[in-house]
């Protein structure tokens, strides 16, 4: 351009000068090798004519020398690990998102309650529950018994949920409603429905959280350490710590006082206590009622029909609630403190795929969204945890799928119930830790 300037002013531009292009390229770093066969020559070049005032025709041309081969540069080693740092996940890491992201993606109609088609639900499980008993007790015949327990039991486990819901208040909008229905459901399986609910809402209401959550909650390493043998064998060893659920009504968790039937238990506000009373009366009824009908048909035929079954469901209610806490491949995190919050904890519940038992338990492995946001009927779970899990991105764990029957989940709840004992005393956000004693399993070491 300067050239053009001084040319349109009357005065000749400078020579034109050509450097002597050179070839075999050296470099000291290591990286960068070209051929040594490689050499540099002048491209063909890029020109174009201008006309100046003293009537000659400069030939404006632009010549660049371009090497014939490409240089190679090795990837650097910081680079890879750059990449593979951002490719890591920390799942105690705070989300990006908040609750309110994940609100706003999940359809509108999902948060609406139909009672009707709750209500088909109760009507559909009652019926099968009363035909299964008199389908058993009318063969009365040693193949049909265990069948029927397996199938009656997974049926009360279905009894529960619908009691579940009600509890939560999206098995309708009436309160009244949810109350009478919960009532009869979980009473009908000796549960106190109000216990249930009250100490349930503070679960949700503190996931995640290592001391104040309620269900399944980790020990810390110093109440671990002062358990006595008998209790930590009830309590890791399979398939006993399946039959936790009525000890826990009774007495709670190791580290905790209180009962669900107790109005005057630590779980409970004093305004609650009415409705704890009125809980323990119905579960009372209930006991009763078994007690009588023992002396109507005999222990023997009770046990057949309802003791059993009843153990079954006590057993489906500990292994899903388990593993909606536990179990994932990699380690979840449980927190403390400041680190805490609703949305992190409720981030560290799992789904579970039940295979041809979903349907039965009405969704209950579908729970992430349901821990969030459990004003969500069971009926719309699916469909809302597909419209989240945009958002949730990494912070969802994709469940695996089962079979007919979910039985590859039962070597996840052995394998967890071997390794996650108790978590450490210090720190907001720590992990389980297994105890290599437990089991026998000391090794020692070589001097």
């Amino acid at each position: 351009m300067a050239n053009l300037v001084l040319s349109e002013c009357g005065i000749r531009p400078l020579p034109r000068i050509y450097t002597t292009p050179r070839s075999n390229f050296v470099s000291n770093n290591n990286k960068f090798r070209p051929s040594p066969s490689s050499s540099y020559k002048t491209s063909s070049p890029l020109a174009f004519r201008l006309n100046s005032r003293d009537g000659f025709t400069r030939n404006w041309a632009l010549n660049v020398s371009t090497p014939l081969t490409t240089p190679i540069f090795e990837e650097s080693p910081l680079k890879e690990e750059h990449e593979d740092n951002k490719q890591r996940f920390d799942p105690g890491a705070p989300p990006p998102f908040n609750l309110a992201d994940i609100r706003a993606a999940i359809p509108k109609h999902c948060w609406v309650k139909n009672p009707w088609r709750s209500l088909s639900y109760v009507v559909r499980d009652v019926a099968i529950v009363f035909a299964l008993a008199a389908g058993a007790a009318y063969l009365n015949n040693w193949i049909v018994w265990p069948l029927y327990w397996l199938a009656q039991g997974t049926m009360f486990w279905a009894l529960f949920v619908l009691g579940h819901d009600c509890g939560h208040g999206s098995f309708s909008n009436d309160p009244r409603l949810n109350s009478v229905v919960g009532h009869l459901l979980h009473s009908s399986i000796l549960v106190p429905y109000h216990g249930w609910r009250i100490s349930h809402r503070t679960h949700h209401q503190n996931h995640g959280h290592v001391e104040n959550d309620e269900s399944w909650h980790p020990m810390s390493e110093k109440i671990y350490k002062t358990l006595d043998k008998p209790t930590r064998f009830f309590r890791f060893t399979l398939p006993l710590v399946m039959l936790a659920y009525p000890f826990y009504l009774w007495a709670r968790s190791p580290g905790k006082k209180g009962s669900h039937y107790h109005p005057d238990s630590d779980l409970f506000l004093p305004k609650e206590k009415k409705d704890v009373l009125t809980s323990t009366a119905c579960w009372t009824a209930m006991a009763a009622l078994l007690v009588c009908l023992n002396f109507a048909i005999g222990p023997i035929q009770m046990l057949k029909l309802y003791g059993i079954p009843y153990w079954i469901n006590v057993m489906w209610l500990d292994f899903v609630t388990y593993l909606h806490h536990h179990g994932h491949e990699d380690k979840l995190p449980w927190y403390r403190g400041k680190e805490w919050s609703y949305l992190r904890g409720g981030l560290t519940t799992l789904d579970r795929d039940y295979g041809l038992i979903n349907n039965i338990h009405h969704d209950i492995g579908t729970h992430v969204i349901h821990h969030l946001f459990p004003q969500i009927p069971h009926y719309h779970l699916v469909e809302a945890t597909e419209a989240a899990k945009p958002v949730l991105g990494k912070y969802y764990r994709e469940p695996d799928k089962s079979g007919p029957l979910p039985l590859h989940l039962l070597e996840i709840l052995a394998k967890s119930i071997k390794e996650d004992h108790y978590v450490s005393d210090e720190g907001d956000v720590v992990y389980y830790k297994a105890d290599p004693s437990l089991y026998g399993e000391v090794k020692v070491r070589a001097d």
